[in-house]
């Protein structure tokens, strides 16, 4: 599982508690800090959309891909507003957990829309992944994940 989200709740959109042990296991996972005030995030977003249902979605097999929202909304209300008109079936960590700002630190987030792609051990693929997803589309999902083989296989000598 990737180790950034140990011993934390996300939540899905019907508002169920999720363990990201299992939700996030031998995933490649994009770790989505935004916000639905900044027009930067709400251009942004509906292509993320398109990128994560067209992988995992309309895959078979779906993609070994999770993207986890980290909310910059003023409040739960406006989070809650943004993720469920805006964002992709995917996962977000409660507007109310404090971690986000350790996240926001250990990324070095100084601003939104930024899309963090990390492996399963939390170690960064890329900082870039909105650049890459705009320039890129598809293509750059077989490039994570052959970073992330990479590191496992090399982990496994």
């Amino acid at each position: 599982m990737v180790e950034v989200f140990v011993g934390k709740t996300l939540l899905n959109k019907e508002g169920d508690l999720i363990d990201p042990e299992e939700a996030l296991m031998n995933k490649v996972v994009g770790i989505y800090f935004s916000a639905g005030w900044c027009p930067p995030c709400r251009d942004f977003t509906p292509i993320l959309c398109d990128f994560y249902t067209e992988l995992v979605e309309e895959s078979e097999p779906p993609a070994q891909l999770e993207i986890v929202f980290i909310s910059s909304d003023k409040s739960n209300d406006d989070m809650m507003e943004y993720y469920h008109d805006m964002h992709g079936d995917w996962l977000v960590l409660p507007w109310t957990d404090q971690y986000k700002h350790d996240l926001k630190k250990r990324f070095n987030i100084t601003a939104v829309p930024k899309l963090v792609i990390v492996k399963e051990n939390g170690d960064v693929i890329t900082d870039k992944g909105r650049k890459q997803i705009r320039d890129q589309g598809l293509a750059c999902f077989r490039s994570w994940l052959e970073v992330a083989e990479v590191f496992q296989n090399f982990k496994a000598l």
